[in-house]
C-alpha cells in the first residue's frame, strides 16, 4: 500500500469533517441513528471515489437501517459535499460499516472476564 500524499491526507480529513456535519445536522431520514459517527474516510487519488467507514452505536437493526438510510441519501450527501468542499471532482461515496469499536469493546470485556477469573482462582 502506498503512502498518502499530504494533499490526499488533507482531502481525507476535510471530507470526513464535512460528511460528519452533513450526517449529524442535515439529513432528516428517521432510519439514520443519531449516534452515527464517521470513523475514517479514504478518497482515491483521482478524486473519483471515496470510502467512508461509519460506526453506529446500537444494535444490528440500527446499523442496517442507518446503512440503508445513508445509501438512499447518497445523492443528497454528494450534492452537499460538492457545495461545501471545493474539489475538481466530487467523489462517489461508498459507506462501509466499521466494526472496530464494537470489536474493541468486546475484547475489553473478554479481558476483564479472564482477569476476573484469574483473581478468583488466587
Amino acid at each position: 500500500m502506498r503512502k498518502n500524499s499530504v494533499k490526499n491526507t488533507r482531502v481525507n480529513g476535510e471530507v470526513q469533517r464535512v460528511l460528519a456535519e452533513i450526517i449529524r445536522g442535515e439529513i432528516k431520514d428517521p432510519r439514520i441513528s443519531p449516534l452515527t459517527s464517521v470513523v475514517a474516510v479514504e478518497v482515491a487519488p483521482d478524486l473519483k471515489s471515496c470510502k467512508a467507514w461509519i460506526s453506529v452505536l446500537g444494535g444490528e437493526e440500527e446499523r442496517a437501517a442507518t446503512l440503508a438510510g445513508l445509501k438512499s441519501a447518497e445523492g443528497f450527501i454528494k450534492r452537499k459535499l460538492a457545495q461545501t468542499v471545493n474539489l475538481r471532482n466530487t467523489p462517489d461515496i461508498t459507506f462501509v460499516m466499521d466494526q472496530s469499536i464494537e470489536y474493541g469493546v468486546n475484547m475489553s470485556r473478554r479481558i476483564d472476564e479472564v482477569m476476573g477469573n484469574a483473581t478468583e482462582e488466587l
